[in-house]
């Protein structure tokens, strides 16, 4: 038995019910949104002014739907 209560176990023990490759894939995949976010983040702290800020996250947003865009028609075509 554990001393955490429900929906209170650290994120970084793994759930016995979970496979270990899922936790390490699940893990991995956390890594790479928390590195992406930081560089977004940096990326809009860099900005002169707040109209600058909103400029560059309408980029990132267009860019992001277009690489999704990209990578689902690849899924589709070869599905």
């Amino acid at each position: 038995m554990t001393d955490y209560s429900a929906g209170e176990c650290p994120d970084d023990e793994p759930v016995p019910y979970i496979p270990e490759d899922l936790y390490a894939q699940r893990v991995a995949e956390r890594a790479r949104r928390e590195l992406f976010l930081g560089a977004v983040k940096a990326h809009l702290e860099e900005q002169p002014s707040p109209g600058a800020v909103h400029a560059a996250v309408r980029h990132w947003i267009s860019d992001i739907t277009a690489l999704g865009e990209d990578v689902a028609r690849k899924k589709r075509s070869t599905s």
